[in-house]
């Protein structure tokens, strides 16, 4: 090959190749940063607005299923809709909720997000009125990337018969970019 051809064509090969890494680079995944805070908080079970779309009775009990809303203050504020079923065990002296709900507010001052959970747990024992429950919203559906792990517990009900508790637990937020957060 003539010596100015191979100038030309090594040249052209740095410049595709620099152009190249370039838009690799603009490409790369930033890295994830994780930001975990602990929260805390009340919040009401609007049980005197539920329906009830169907109530099967067992051998020791009943079987509920219903659309609840509950609302939080603190700091997670906003509502939860609530797809309940509720297994009352009168020999055992338990009421039990499980299924699924959707938290939508904020997170400490966040921008809004939603986050479903469908491992949540809530325990009464009906002897002693004691509540207690754990909540796992980790499958995000709209805003920063976030998971909550709360423990919560009964604190009595409003005037209106409505269950009221308190709630403690960590928030972790993960974000794609190193400055998130700050």
């Amino acid at each position: 090959m003539h010596a100015s051809k191979r100038i030309k064509t090594t040249k052209l090969f740095f410049v595709v190749m620099a152009c190249t890494v370039t838009s690799i680079a603009a490409f790369a995944v930033e890295p994830t940063v994780e930001r975990t805070i602990k929260v805390s908080g009340t919040g009401t079970d609007l049980l005197n607005g539920a329906l009830i779309h169907s109530k099967i009775p067992t051998a020791t009990g009943v079987i509920q299923r219903g659309t609840e809303i509950v609302e939080l203050s603190g700091d997670l504020s906003g509502k939860i809709l609530y797809h309940v079923t509720t297994v009352i065990d009168n020999q055992k002296g338990t009421l039990v909720n499980t299924g699924d709900q959707v938290f939508s507010g904020t997170i400490a001052g966040s921008e809004p997000v939603m986050i479903h959970d469908s491992r949540f747990r809530f325990q009464v024992d009906l002897g002693t009125g004691a509540e207690s429950g754990s909540v796992y919203l980790f499958d995000h559906i709209a805003g920063p990337q976030v998971r909550c792990e709360l423990k919560v517990t009964g604190t009595g009900k409003t005037a209106d018969g409505n269950p009221t508790f308190s709630y403690t637990g960590t928030c972790k937020f993960r974000s794609g970019r190193a400055n998130a957060g700050k």
